[in-house]
């Protein structure tokens, strides 16, 4: 859930944490703000929406990889065990890193590149 839907607080809610509808306002706010630019994706609320997506990818790697039964005691209390989960919550992890490192690259060189066009740095350069 933290994967997929960490940009917009998703787990949060599932984990019972305070707050967790200020995350979900917060991108839902991101989100409406980029209509009032030209392109969607090159403007400044389209940038800070990437600190939530990095978050969720950091921590999905995380919940993946805790241990079962320190989960299940910390957010399903009540419930009974879960069986062991084996290699998945691995991959998981894995592919939580490689997408959330690609999207953390292209998030700073994108910033990088919007904070030196308007700066002037750029001028008579053809991106």
């Amino acid at each position: 859930m933290a994967l997929f839907f960490g940009w917009m607080g998703a787990h949060w809610w599932y984990l019972g944490r305070r707050g967790a509808v200020w995350i979900t306002l917060y991108a839902a706010a991101c989100l409406l703000a980029t209509r009032w630019f030209p392109v969607w994706y090159d403007n400044p609320a389209f940038f800070l929406l990437f600190i939530p997506m990095i978050e969720g990818f950091i921590e999905s790697a995380v919940l993946s990889l805790r241990p079962d039964e320190k989960f299940d005691r910390a957010h399903n209390p009540g419930l009974p065990a879960s069986p062991r989960t084996g290699w998945g919550p691995v991959l998981v992890a894995l592919g939580a890193v490689l997408i959330g490192s690609i999207c953390g690259m292209f998030a700073i060189a994108m910033v990088v590149v919007y904070v030196w066009q308007a700066m002037g740095w750029l001028e008579g350069y053809v991106l």
